[in-house]
């Protein structure tokens, strides 16, 4: 007789199945949006580096992408300090269903107008399906990574990826945030300097 699985441990096939269910509806909700499948340019790349083209956020991963590895650990640590009973299962669940919601808010039109204030969003449209659903992974990627990792190295891990991507395109979750919720003029000047990645 097998060992049932520990509520402490996520089996591969447990998490593969759950990450498939949210984003199966995940990327139906978003075609009945409106949203492409993929890049309109009709080109799938794994890697898109200009910020302020076209391809970002359409493609498999971009800057951002940083971003919602970030998710992934913060929702992690929330869920272990909040409810640190609950089966890692569903805590990857919550997750989930935080990620998804949030990537179909993100995708809707008081959103996508809201971001288009941004000097780094102007022309900003929503996100590719694929690129959306890339960002689910990306968060469970995160997810797992604070799962297995000691808690200075995700600290460390989170930090650097901040830092980074504030250095190489003048944006981060952090800035992100605050310029959605309430757009400080001087970090709006400060990223209208962009123009393109360095990395393309």
């Amino acid at each position: 007789m097998t060992d049932a699985p520990s509520p402490s441990r996520l089996s591969p096939a447990g998490l593969l199945a759950l990450l498939a269910a949210f984003a199966a509806v995940q990327a139906l909700v978003l075609h009945l949006m409106g949203q492409p499948w993929i890049c309109t340019c009709g080109v799938v790349r794994f890697w898109t580096g200009v910020v302020l083209g076209p391809e970002n956020s359409q493609q498999l991963t971009d800057w951002y992408t940083f971003s919602h590895v970030l998710h992934g650990m913060i929702f992690y640590g929330a869920t272990r300090l909040v409810l640190p009973r609950l089966p890692l299962l569903a805590a990857l669940a919550i997750a989930l269903g935080l990620e998804v919601s949030w990537e179909l808010l993100e995708n809707s039109p008081p959103v996508i107008a809201r971001y288009r204030e941004q000097a780094l969003a102007q022309g900003y449209s929503g996100d590719s399906v694929l690129n959306s659903v890339s960002d689910t992974v990306a968060m469970t990627i995160g997810f797992v990574a604070a799962r297995l990792l000691p808690v200075r190295a995700t600290v460390a891990i989170g930090l650097a990826f901040e830092i980074f991507t504030a250095v190489m395109i003048r944006d981060n979750l952090t800035l992100n945030v605050i310029q959605l919720i309430h757009p400080v003029e001087a970090i709006a000047a400060w990223q209208g300097g962009v123009t393109a990645s360095p990395h393309p």
